[in-house]
This record gives structure tokens, C-alpha cells and sequence, in this order.
């Protein structure tokens, strides 16, 4: 497995001047998430390598979400036996972080709580840790593109190889319900636990620090919408950014918006991590802009954004969870606003 940088590198990396960030050009991880794919393909027998295996040119590629659905693209880990799990986790390793693989399986785990509150309520979706399906788009190492996803409810990780380098990592996307776990039900994670912790505590805290002229521009809505924009489409919303830009921010607050950017760029492979860090600096932190909806609090409807020439960031915590606790059900996304899943706009 490939060796991982510490998670601090990121932080110092959009803090510094950027003379280092050629040699993580080099993205090793390419030849990792290849190795990892070819495994898990040699794996499975025909008709399960049918399932798992997608032309690249596939239009289903493109075919995300992060709702229950009751059919998703590839072949879903239930249907998988133990080695062949083994190996579609490792895959799953190869591209995110350990911070970001831990995550995902967690939200996994989520599934369990959900089954036991929902169970014998009728019209309620499929809830179950094994839902989640993986997919390999065109012949891992190739000299060309290949690409691979997994995907089910409230995640959804999407890659695409070119020429030997990590060309794309979105969308993105990492989800929680319950966000923070309030009870036990006696499966699941235990109680609070918070999957996506930092994304929120963070945005919350750079609210808090912000005059009352600076939130006036912040906030674009008293209320915050109902979720995310652009769920499921191929390519992120491609608005003007909205809200407060980092030009009218203090370095307190910068310093605070850095961090809420991190959160999210930990949960990625550290040199990927650190390559977007750089782009977001070297595209002016300055024309970054943070944009709020909704309540100031926790447990109530809240919603922001955050925008920058490269990249999008949003966050919804609107939904009760399933025991019925308001606004304790996140979405969250990071996308590329020159173009995900390696399609330029």
C-alpha cells in the first residue's frame, strides 16, 4: 500500500510558498489504484467481473448520487465474499486518505443505526452497511483513462487515471445520518460519534468570527435550502460565487476559512490534498468566498458554500435523522469547478 504524508503537511502547504509542489506532481498513487483494481478484477469470477467492469466512454460513469437507490452501476460488497471485500477496500484505500477511508467506512456503519430505527416502518429504503458498490471504468494502467467509483448511500468517491496520473477525484461526496449519533441503539457507531465533525464545527466558528457587517454579506438566505445544488449532475453548479469574499476578512478569519478548507481536503491522498491546497493559493486566497443559509446554531437548518476559481465546497445539515432530531443529517461535497469525473467544462 502506498505510504501517506501526515495530514498537518496539508496545512503547511497552503500556508508556504509552493517552490515544493512539483515533486508531488508525481502522484504515485496512479500505479497503486491500478495494482489495487487489477486485484480486485482478478478477483471475481465472469459474471461478477461483468457486474464490476464499465467501458470508460459508459455514460453510467457519470450516473452518481448519494440517495438510496435500488440499483446502482458495478458490484455491491453484499455480493462479494470475503476476499473479494478484502480487496475492494483496498482499492477504496488507494484513494483517499486514512482520515477519509475512515470516514467512509463509517458512514457505512451508519446504515445499521438507520435499519434499526426504521425497521418495520413501512415505504422506508433499504438500509444496509453491504450497499455499496464499486465499479471499475476501462483497463486498470492503462496508457490512456480508466476510472473507478464507490458509491451508495451518502458516499459517493469518483476517480479517473490519465497518462499515468491522478487526473480527477470528483465529485466527492461524504454524508451522515445521524450526523451525531444521540443514542444508542446497540449497533452501529456508538454514540457521539460525528463522521463529518470538522466540516461543520469549523464553518460554525468562522460564522461566530464575523462582524455583524461582514455576516450581512455572508448570508444569502434566511433559510437554508433544502440541499445541496447540482446533486447527481455531472458537473458542478457554475454560478458567480455568493457571500463574504476572503478579500474582506481578517487573517483570524482566513486563518479559520484555511482550516474549514482542510477538513475536507484530509479526507483526500496527502499529495492530492496538498495539490489542491496549492491551486486554491496560487489562484489568489483572496477571490475565495464564504456563503451561509439558515440558523446560526446547531440543530436547526443550516447551509454553506464555499467558492473559489477552483473549486466548490458545499454543505447541507437541514433533515431531522431517523429518530426524528432535527437538523442531524449532513451532505457534503467537494467539486472542481474546471470539470469533474476529468471532463474540462
Amino acid at each position: 500500500m502506498h505510504s501517506r504524508k501526515p495530514l498537518a503537511v496539508l496545512a503547511l502547504v497552503l500556508l508556504g510558498s509552493g517552490g515544493a509542489m512539483a515533486a508531488l506532481n508525481l502522484r504515485p498513487s496512479a500505479a497503486d489504484m491500478a495494482q489495487a483494481a487489477d486485484k480486485f478484477l482478478a478477483a471475481l469470477p465472469a459474471e461478477q467481473r461483468a457486474q464490476a467492469s464499465m467501458a470508460f466512454d459508459d455514460p453510467a460513469r457519470l450516473d452518481w448520487h448519494f440517495i438510496p437507490k435500488d440499483k446502482r452501476k458495478g458490484l455491491q460488497v453484499k455480493e462479494m465474499n470475503a476476499d473479494q471485500r478484502k480487496r475492494a477496500h483496498a482499492l477504496l484505500e488507494t484513494g483517499v486518505s486514512k482520515l477519509g477511508y475512515q470516514k467512509a467506512t463509517t458512514i457505512m456503519e451508519l446504515e445499521k443505526i438507520l435499519r434499526e430505527l426504521e425497521k418495520g416502518v413501512p415505504g422506508k429504503p433499504l438500509r444496509d452497511p453491504e450497499r455499496y458498490y464499486f465499479t471499475v471504468f476501462g483497463e486498470p494502467g492503462s496508457a490512456s483513462r480508466w476510472g473507478w467509483s464507490v458509491e451508495g448511500h451518502h458516499l459517493s468517491l469518483n476517480f479517473v487515471v490519465e497518462a499515468g496520473k491522478l487526473a480527477s477525484i470528483t465529485p466527492a461526496f461524504y454524508g451522515a445520518n445521524p450526523a451525531e449519533v444521540q443514542s444508542s441503539v446497540g449497533v452501529g457507531p456508538a454514540k457521539g460519534t460525528r463522521v463529518l465533525r470538522h466540516e461543520e464545527e469549523q464553518a460554525f466558528k468562522l460564522l461566530a468570527a464575523l462582524t455583524a457587517e461582514q455576516r450581512g454579506k455572508a448570508v444569502i438566505a434566511e433559510k437554508a435550502p433544502n440541499d445541496l445544488r447540482g446533486a447527481g449532475e455531472p458537473q458542478a453548479p457554475n454560478t458567480p460565487p455568493e457571500g463574504l469574499p476572503a478579500s474582506e476578512m481578517t487573517d483570524e478569519q482566513i486563518a479559520i476559512l484555511r482550516s474549514l478548507i482542510t477538513a475536507y481536503t484530509d479526507n483526500m491522498l496527502a499529495d492530492e490534498g496538498a495539490a489542491r491546497q496549492a491551486e486554491i493559493r496560487e489562484a489568489g486566497i483572496e477571490k475565495l468566498h464564504f456563503a451561509w443559509s439558515g440558523a446560526d446554531k446547531p440543530g436547526i437548518g443550516h447551509y454553506y458554500r464555499v467558492q473559489g476559481p477552483t473549486f466548490l465546497i458545499e454543505f447541507c445539515n437541514t433533515q431531522p435523522d431517523s429518530a426524528g432530531n432535527p437538523a442531524n443529517h449532513i451532505h457534503a461535497v467537494w467539486r472542481q469547478m474546471a470539470g469533474d469525473f476529468g471532463i474540462e467544462r
